[in-house]
């Protein structure tokens, strides 16, 4: 069992049936960026080959950056041409790739401000992000969103947000950046916090449910009109996204100033029925359906 630590990844040694570990933690991934967003999520690869690890910013929008010569900034940005910035910041906004001892390290994509959610596709072995966008531009601006992300893209941050954006706190700093960022699938009301994520392969739900996406929405802390508090599902044909989602657990709200639950993170259990945490009271929910199952293809 892998676990992602802020500061490291970890494993532990477990066989089928184990309820404890059978020796203590080994660390493979020893020194990953601290502070800041502190959410470190792990995913494979369906081969098992290739361990996904998100690495999210160390602040809102790059406003710990330290400065350097402009010769310095001009050697980092060639050796990182997409990558985030320098001091706080080096090495975070990323997912990153190793394999499953934890080396042969390299950037898989970046310019991702917080991939706190982190999902593979089983079926096709698409890398899948759920993200946080940044803050301080208003209600409304900019989404956060979920999406494929592809080897070697550049998501915008901290420069431009959902394309070319340019966040007026950056104004004229990357223009060379401006025409390489790649925009991302689905957008979500801005402030939702999305979190965990999950793909729905089994066979309880219904047809319609199979391959959808299954992510939670923390809720908003920072907007005049509460959004989020819910798990939305993500709505694919033929495994690809067609931009919509639409609510599949309501309820965690009672009004604007009153709520008691906060999705986290979301996983389907062997009989095909989905798990849901969330720390506004502590709790696991178990949502089962119980009418006609879907067909296995």
């Amino acid at each position: 069992m892998y676990v992602g630590n802020t500061d490291s990844v970890v494993r532990f040694p477990y066989r089928t049936g184990d309820q404890t570990a059978r020796g203590p933690a080994e660390v493979i991934v020893p020194h990953l960026p601290v502070g800041g967003h502190k959410t470190r999520d792990v995913a494979f690869s369906p081969d098992g080959k290739i361990m996904y690890v998100s690495v999210g910013s160390g602040s809102n929008v790059g406003d710990g950056m330290e400065k350097m010569s402009v010769a310095d900034a001009q050697k980092w940005q060639a050796d990182h041409p997409l990558g985030a910035a320098w001091g706080n910041e080096e090495g975070r906004a990323d997912v990153l790739a190793f394999d499953p001892q934890g080396q042969n390290e390299r950037i898989y994509a970046t310019g991702i401000r917080n991939c706190v959610g982190l999902a593979v596709a089983p079926s096709s072995g698409t890398v899948w992000c759920s993200t946080n966008e940044r803050d301080g531009l208003g209600d409304n601006v900019p989404p956060d969103y979920i999406t494929r992300v592809r080897e070697g893209a550049f998501y915008g941050w901290p420069w431009y947000y959902i394309g070319a954006h340019e966040d007026p706190r950056h104004v004229g700093e990357r223009p060379d950046l401006k025409d390489k960022i790649t925009v991302p699938d689905v957008l979500i009301q801005p402030h939702s916090a999305s979190l965990g994520m999950t793909f729905y392969n089994a066979t309880q739900f219904p047809a319609d449910y199979r391959g959808s996406i299954f992510a939670a929405e923390h809720g908003s802390w920072n907007r005049s009109k509460r959004t989020g508090y819910k798990i939305i599902r993500v709505i694919m044909k033929d495994g690809a996204p067609t931009g919509e989602y639409e609510d599949f657990a309501t309820g965690f709200t009672i009004d604007d100033s009153t709520v008691w639950g906060r999705p986290v993170g979301v996983a389907v259990d062997k009989n095909g029925a989905l798990l849901i945490s969330e720390d506004g009271s502590g709790t696991i929910w178990r949502i089962s359906y119980s009418g006609k199952a879907a067909q296995a293809n």
